[in-house]
């Protein structure tokens, strides 16, 4: 899982930089912009939706895998009736970790809204005075939100030890009572 994580979470920080870098250089949209300009400015937004998504996509895939697991923790260890320590540390894992994927999704959502107030094809007034906010919510977001994938990729990581202590151990257990050939 570390592994699909690591390319899930790049993916999603490139889709993030690359709308960011749009962003920087698509020049001037509160005069009068050229064709040009409109043209990176929608292709700015696609890629903003596009990286958005991807960021939901991850941390939802972070929070699935922890359901997944500490479930399946749980069972194994009820029926092979191992060290109930096992389900409590997955346990432990799975709720350091989902305030950071939830906070992850409402970083995105945040960047996404400051991105709607500060787009000038919404046709409001006043759009210009959100445009910083977009940008530094944009930097501070990227930053933040891979930090939760750190988090994320460790608290997995650790989770994974207990998943193959917990298989190990079945392992033998099988092997002792000859369940396996």
């Amino acid at each position: 899982m570390t592994r699909v994580l690591l390319s899930l979470a790049s993916l999603s920080i490139i889709l993030m930089a690359a709308a960011l870098i749009i962003g920087l250089t698509v020049g001037d949209l509160y005069g009068k912009p050229s064709q040009e300009i409109l043209h990176w400015a929608t292709i700015h937004r696609l890629i903003g939706v596009a990286a958005a998504l991807a960021v939901v996509f991850v941390e939802s895939v972070i929070v699935t895998y922890f359901v997944g697991t500490s479930r399946w923790c749980k069972e194994v260890v009820e029926t092979y009736q191992l060290d109930l320590d096992l389900v409590r540390s997955s346990n432990r894992f799975k709720r350091r970790t989902f305030p950071w994927a939830v906070a992850g999704m409402l970083a995105v959502v945040g960047i996404v809204a400051l991105g709607g107030a500060s787009d000038p094809a919404t046709g409001r007034d006043g759009t210009q005075a959100w445009s910083q906010w977009h940008l530094l919510g944009a930097l501070s977001g990227i930053v933040f939100i891979a930090w939760t994938y750190f988090v994320a990729w460790n608290n997995i990581s650790a989770n994974h030890a207990i998943v193959q202590t917990i298989v190990a151990q079945v392992a033998q257990i099988r092997r002792q009572h000859g369940l396996d050939r």
